[in-house]
C-alpha cells in the first residue's frame, strides 16, 4: 500500500494527530519514531517534517495552505530531503535523481529495496548547503532499518553534528536492525497503538460508501491484522471488505484441506506471515486461551487425536520454528510456486500432528 500523505494535520488519523501535538514541541534535533508496522510512522513523519517548515503552523501542525506545504505536495520543497528505497520512492511518487532514474527507465537493473550509500552522501550535501528561507531544513528516513550498513554509517557524523538548523526524522518498524549509535543519536518515540474500537470507527469513515455491514467485515480484517488499521487499508487494496474477510476466515480449513490456492497471488512474505498467525491461534487455542487473529470458530478443531497434548504442542512448536527459518528468505524465494506448495504442506502436516 501506498502509505497516505497527509495534506494537513486534520488528514491525520486521530491517534496520530494526538502524538504529532506532543512531538511538535520537542528540542531534540533527531526523533525516531518507533513501532510495528500499520501504526502510521510514515504518516506521522512526513507531518511533522510539514509542520517544521510550514510558514504558519498551528498548533495542531501544518497549515495546508501556505507555499512550503504545496511544496511538499508536489515534492518539490527545497529544504526537506526524504530518504527512502528507490522502491519505496517510485511507489510515493517522490523523484528519484536523473542518474538512477535513467538506469531504471532503461532497465539497466531493478529498483533498490535499501537506502544505499549514495543517497546518504546526498543528503550530506543537502545538508551543507544554504536554506532557501524555511527556519530549519529537515531530513527525513523511512524506513529506517533499510538503510545498509555503509549508509548507516555514513549518516552517522551528519546525525550527531548536524550543519545549521537541520533536523532529522527517521521512522522505523524494526529499531532492533539500527545501529545501535543510531539509535543513541535519537530521541525515541514509541508509536501509539490505537485502541480497537477507534481504530475500527476510522477504517469505516475511510470506506464510507460501504454496505451496511461492511464493519463487521473489517472487524475480521482488523484482527487479522493485529489491530494495525494501516496493514488493513493495505490489504484492501484491488479488494473490497468482505471479498477479503471471507478469504481470511475460509484460509485455516483450506490448509488443513492441503488447498494452495487459498494463498494464490500473494506474496511469499504474506503468505508466511499468514501462517504465522495461523499457527500462534491454533497454539492458542490449543492451550484454552483466546485467538488473536482469527474467530475461534474458523480454527481447525483440535479433536482427540493420537499422542499426549504435549507431543500435539511441540508440533506445532517445530512449524513455528520451520515458518521463522522460511522468513529469512521470504525476500528471495528459488521458486516462488514450489514454495507456496512446501509451506502449505508444512501446514497442513502440523495441523493434522496437533
Amino acid at each position: 500500500m501506498k502509505p497516505a500523505a497527509p495534506r494537513a494535520s486534520g488528514d491525520l488519523a486521530p491517534w496520530l494527530g494526538s502524538q504529532l501535538t506532543r512531538l511538535r514541541g520537542s528540542q531534540a534535533h533527531a526523533l525516531l519514531l518507533s513501532g510495528p508496522s500499520g501504526l502510521g510512522q510514515y504518516e506521522l513523519a512526513l507531518a511533522l517534517a510539514r509542520s517544521w517548515l510550514c510558514h504558519a503552523p498551528t498548533d495542531q501542525g501544518a497549515c495546508g495552505q501556505c507555499a512550503s506545504c504545496h511544496a511538499i505536495d508536489v515534492r518539490t520543497h527545497a529544504d526537506l530531503c526524504v530518504l527512502l528505497p528507490e522502491t519505496l520512492s517510485l511507489a510515493l511518487d517522490w523523484p528519484l535523481d536523473e542518474k538512477t532514474q535513467s538506469e531504471l527507465d532503461s532497465k539497466k537493473r531493478k529498483p533498490s529495496k535499501e537506502i544505499k550509500v549514495e543517497a546518504v552522501r546526498e543528503l550530506v550535501g543537502f545538508t551543507q548547503l544554504t536554506g532557501s528561507g524555511s527556519a530549519a531544513k529537515v531530513v527525513l528516513v523511512y524506513p529506517a532499518e533499510r538503510l545498509n550498513a555503509i549508509a548507516a554509517n555514513a549518516l552517522l557524523k551528519t546525525l550527531e553534528e548536524p550543519v545549521g538548523q537541520t533536523r532529522f526524522v527517521l521512522a522505523t518498524q524494526a529499531a532492533d536492525q539500527l545501529l545501535p549509535t543510531i539509535r543513541s543519536r535519537c530521541q525515541t518515540h514509541a508509536m501509539t497503538w490505537p485502541a480497537f474500537e477507534d481504530a475500527l470507527n476510522w477504517l469505516l469513515e475511510q470506506s464510507a460508501g460501504g454496505p451496511a455491514d461492511e464493519r463487521e467485515y473489517l472487524r475480521v480484517l482488523l484482527h487479522a491484522a493485529g489491530g494495525r488499521p494501516a496493514d488493513v487499508l493495505q490489504g484492501l487494496q484491488g479488494t473490497d471488505a468482505r471479498q477479503a474477510a471471507e478469504r481470511w476466515r475460509a484460509l485455516p480449513k483450506a490448509v488443513v484441506r492441503g488447498d494452495v490456492a487459498a494463498l494464490a497471488n500473494w506474496s511469499a512474505s504474506q503468505v508466511i506471515d499468514a501462517l504465522q498467525k495461523l499457527c500462534h491461534d491454533v497454539w492458542l487455542q490449543r492451550v484454552g486461551a483466546e485467538p488473536r487473529f482469527f474467530p475461534v470458530q474458523d480454527l481447525p478443531p483440535g479433536g482427540a487425536g493420537q499422542g499426549s497434548a504435549q507431543r500435539r504442542l511441540y508440533a506445532l512448536g517445530q512449524w513455528s520454528r520451520d515458518l521463522a527459518n522460511s522468513a529469512r528468505h521470504a525476500e528471495h524465494p528459488y521458486s516462488p510456486g514450489l514454495m507456496l506448495e512446501a509451506l502449505v504442506s508444512r501446514a497442513q502436516q502440523a495441523l493434522r500432528a496437533s
